[in-house]
């Protein structure tokens, strides 16, 4: 059966005791304050279970929000796939020789164990992972290759990144990886982590209703679905599986406007909430690894003046773009960050380079010059002219005067958010 509307409402006093309620400091726990916000903005939608799926109580779509909210899941291990498509373009092979210069130009320092990079790779491709937790001081993430295996292990204090492939090792510490806010929460993997970005966008533009039931990693499960209400957005649909028992998210789907296959699919295939061996969370280096210790990167960087540390790059980025969006009126730079057109789903991120757009194919020429033209699409407009670079979720104007315009929206959207900055 679908879904029906409720006439329900959320009071000021219901987000405040929501607001009030018990927090994790563990980060796969979604914060009540981003969902006590969510919650006052929905609608209310009861659950019916479909023929076939579990058949559940009836919960609206604030309360599997606050489910999710008050989840105490501390313990767990399990085996979870994570797919992305983004439909970035095939580089020809260009991509190989990209890699070999990035090698080439840190003249050998860097190190395949090193996260911040490592992880980056869940950003294309389908990859399968296993994750264990046991509290917020011990977790193990491990990504799973053909024939070798990445592993990052946070135990206490230590942080341990070990490539087998390679036999690499890095080692930091947890209390500088908080002061950069976690190297491990710089890309999203897991069902719950996408979940809190997901809610993050929740506004008045955002429909988020509860669409039946389903078993995810053989858990009974409902099914949270957070569609835009506006048209120009590239998101098509959020579909968020929650379990019905703990609370916690098992499978998070992302489709866009276009249709065709997910853009982001992340769910468990197998999850246990039993206490994982306290042995899973040790490690010794292997014998014969190569160990590079935090800060020795850096080091190496500064030695060959080849790079330059995280904290530089972002203190420069913020000068010469403005820093983290802060809550702003739409269609006004928000404090400390870039100026942001339209609102909700239609939101675009200004960006000002102060310098000359993107060469075209034909002054760079050769074949680099027909990889560039093959990126993009030639606009005009009132804002003049420029390059509109596409994916299926994020899109980017960049005019031929220097500015940049960024967000999960269409060419057209695009397009009318410069015409408006002018």
């Amino acid at each position: 059966m679908a879904p029906y509307e409720s006439d329900d409402s959320t009071t000021a006093g219901e987000v405040d005791d929501l607001r009030a309620g018990r927090r994790k400091a563990a980060r796969y726990v979604v914060p009540v304050a981003v969902v006590g916000i969510a919650a006052a903005t929905i609608g209310l939608v009861p659950a019916i279970a479909d023929s076939g799926d579990p058949d559940l109580p009836e919960i609206t779509a604030q309360q599997l929000i606050e489910k999710i909210a008050k989840s105490d899941v501390e313990q767990l291990s399990g085996t979870f796939k994570i797919s992305t498509d983004l439909g970035l373009p095939d580089l020809g092979g260009l991509e190989s020789s990209f890699a070999s210069g990035a090698m080439a130009s840190g003249s050998g320092d860097g190190s395949s164990a090193d996260p911040s990079a490592k992880l980056t790779e869940l950003a294309s491709g389908t990859h399968t992972l296993r994750l264990a937790v046991d509290g917020e001081n011990k977790q193990k993430l491990s990504l799973l290759e053909n024939a070798s295996e990445y592993s990052l292990i946070h135990n206490g204090k230590d942080i341990w990144g070990y490539d087998s492939k390679s036999n690499e090792v890095y080692h930091g510490t947890a209390e500088e990886a908080q002061k950069e806010k976690g190297r491990t929460e710089e890309v999203p993997a897991t069902p719950k982590e996408f979940t809190e970005e997901a809610l993050k966008a929740v506004d008045d533009t955002t429909s988020v209703t509860v669409d039946g039931t389903a078993q995810v990693a053989g858990r009974d499960a409902y099914r949270l679905l957070i569609k835009p209400k506006q048209s120009g957005t590239t998101v098509g649909a959020i579909s968020v599986a929650v379990d019905a028992k703990t609370g916690m998210p098992l499978k998070f789907t992302l489709t866009p406007s276009s249709g065709g296959a997910a853009v982001i699919d992340a769910g468990f295939t197998q999850v246990s909430f039993a206490k994982p061996d306290a042995s899973t969370f040790d490690f010794t280096p292997p014998k014969g690894a190569t160990v590079t210790e935090e800060g020795a990167l850096e080091g190496a960087a500064e030695k060959h003046g080849s790079a330059k540390s995280e904290d530089e790059f972002r203190k420069e980025f913020e000068k010469e773009f403005g820093g983290p969006k802060s809550e702003g009126e739409p269609g006004k730079a928000a404090e400390g960050g870039p100026e942001v057109i339209g609102e909700g789903w239609n939101s675009v991120a200004v960006f000002d380079t102060g310098g000359e757009g993107m060469p075209s194919g034909a002054e760079v020429g050769g074949e680099m010059g027909g990889f560039l033209d093959s990126l993009g699409d030639k606009v005009t407009g009132k804002f003049g002219s420029g390059t509109v670079f596409k994916t299926r979720l994020i899109n980017a104007l960049m005019t031929d005067d220097g500015k940049v315009y960024v967000g999960a929206v269409d060419k057209d959207t695009l397009v009318k958010a410069a015409d408006s900055g002018k």
